[in-house]
């Protein structure tokens, strides 16, 4: 009589193959990791950066970029780390009144230059600058996290004199992304203060 060969029997068969397998180590696995190259040694730099009108001595590693200077030293955490790769714009400062992108910049290529992040936008403490406040009217924002680097773009954009129409707006400001998609409330904001700062 021959041997009765089940459904069980297969699926019984395949499982325990399937666990030797796992179970076994793989060649991939057998093989010992090459070692990882160690990371280069932190080089440490003191520079002098002009932040929001006053200069400031800070020690950092030579490769720090300024976002992270900004942020990590100088508790100036308005300028939003999105990317980090240049392409949100949610790290947008000022440098000489021109638009940079600080999570590509390094802290030490900074130093002779202005830097203004959004604390040091307004005129003082008890004053919103008019494009701030006009964030706040338009509603342009809704999670606010690139908002600071979108405001200081749109400052950029007026001062620039690229604010011309919203389609230049949209043009200029293309480089901030919004998740949330206030892009119409953002260029409403930019009209409003078109005119009203000095602009080229």
């Amino acid at each position: 009589m021959g041997t009765t060969f089940t459904r069980r029997d297969l699926l019984g068969g395949t499982a325990g193959i399937g666990a030797t397998a796992l179970l076994a180590p793989s060649d991939l696995e057998a093989k010992a990791a090459p070692d990882a190259p160690a990371a280069a040694p932190a080089v440490p730099v003191t520079t002098t950066l002009s932040v929001n009108g006053r200069d400031v001595r800070v020690t950092h590693d030579i490769r720090a970029s300024l976002l992270d200077t900004l942020r990590e030293h100088l508790g100036l955490t308005g300028t939003k780390k999105g990317c980090d790769h240049g392409q949100c714009g949610a790290c947008t400062v000022h440098l000489d009144g021109k638009t940079a992108l600080s999570c590509l910049t390094l802290a030490v290529a900074a130093q002779a230059h202005k830097i203004v992040t959004i604390e040091g936008l307004a005129a003082d403490a008890q004053h919103l600058h008019p494009m701030q406040q006009a964030f706040i009217d338009c509603d342009g924002f809704q999670c606010g996290y690139c908002t600071p680097g979108q405001i200081m773009s749109a400052v950029a954009c007026v001062k620039e004199g690229a604010a011309k129409d919203a389609a230049a707006i949209r043009e200029y400001m293309s480089g901030n992304l919004c998740r949330c998609g206030c892009y119409p409330k953002i260029v409403q904001a930019v009209e409003q203060v078109r005119g009203k700062i000095g602009g080229a």
